[in-house]
């Protein structure tokens, strides 16, 4: 355990991290949720460290909660938009970089609609980049809360299937989703319209499904990912009442699953689309405990990057 290490490691996705590395995160992230729950959130383990949390991309929860994660744990945190930035007035993205970065600044939070942007920022500046979501690639954050709040919830990912339900292709939540789910011993299935999801996809160690009642058959854990309607060409997307028919999880679908199935989304839900009001709010839903485990996991990958250790000084 005391081998791994993040200190000084950029996280840009998990589609290269070792299993080892995302249970050490796991872990740590087990001990930061008690600091999120308690009345004293104050943990100054990163006292004197400074974040920016630069978001090309509108964000509520990923943003917030890496604010709350950086504050509570003491490090001073600044929000940049690019509305609210000199790039609204034709700063390049290289030049922002660079000036933050200048700044004293210990870690950068990026979100960027490019894929690749939290590598390229790699090149050009020294602080940790942690990529909070680019393009339709990688969502690392997302899929380590993900994960984190099926092992509460179930005890472990080993051998449980997961459905990954929705807009696959233009989801950068699953694809960080497969990588992580398959590290860790789940049998992961993807369920779409065959406009937004791939066969190629199979490639990643995943069964590939046109069926939702199919594809939930027996599932221990359903995934609901958005329609993003602002990247699909309307070429490849029916109506929306044609696909909350076809392709929605609603009640009908949940009985198909195991009795004890998990619902889980990455927000913000289309309700009445691609879930139903009374999935998203039932017992089987994990949402909101998704919301609260993303402050955890946050909480524990600025403090394992920026100033390494396992997290033994936290109490259990």
């Amino acid at each position: 355990m005391g081998e791994v290490s993040l200190k000084g490691k950029h996280l840009l996705g998990l589609q290269h991290a070792t299993k080892e590395e995302i249970e050490l995160i796991l872990r740590v992230a087990k001990k930061m949720k008690k600091i999120v729950l308690s009345d004293d959130k104050k943990y100054p383990l990163l006292k004197g460290k400074s974040i920016i949390n630069l978001f090309m991309e509108n964000s509520t929860r990923t943003r917030s909660s890496f604010e709350l994660a950086g504050k509570y744990l003491g490090a001073d945190v600044i929000n940049i938009t690019k509305s609210g930035s000199s790039m609204a007035k034709g700063e390049s993205f290289r030049d922002t970089l660079l000036t933050v970065s200048y700044m004293g600044t210990d870690a950068i939070v990026m979100r960027h609609s490019a894929e690749g942007s939290p590598l390229y920022a790699t090149k050009v500046v020294d602080p940790i980049i942690i990529n909070a979501g680019d393009g339709a690639h990688e969502h690392p954050t997302q899929a380590l809360l993900d994960m984190y709040s099926i092992i509460e919830r179930k005890g472990t990912l080993e051998g449980k299937k997961i459905v990954i339900a929705g807009d696959i292709m233009h989801s950068r939540v699953a694809r960080s989703d497969i990588y992580g789910f398959t590290k860790m011993g789940a049998d992961v299935h993807l369920v779409g319209p065959r406009t937004l999801l791939y066969p190629e996809l199979a490639k990643m160690g995943v069964t590939i499904h046109y069926d939702v009642r199919e594809a939930v058959k027996d599932a221990d854990v359903i995934n609901v990912l958005r329609i993003q309607l602002e990247r699909i060409n309307s070429a490849l997307y029916p109506t929306n009442r044609e696909y909350a028919r076809i392709f929605g999880i609603n009640k009908n679908v949940l009985a198909l699953a195991k009795d004890d199935v998990m619902v889980m989304h990455p927000g913000p839900m289309n309700r009445g689309l691609e879930i139903a009001h009374d999935v998203a709010y039932s017992d089987e839903s994990a949402i909101q405990e998704q919301v609260r485990n993303g402050v955890a996991v946050r909480m524990a990958v600025l403090y394992l990057t920026i100033v390494g250790g396992d997290g033994s000084e936290l109490a259990d």
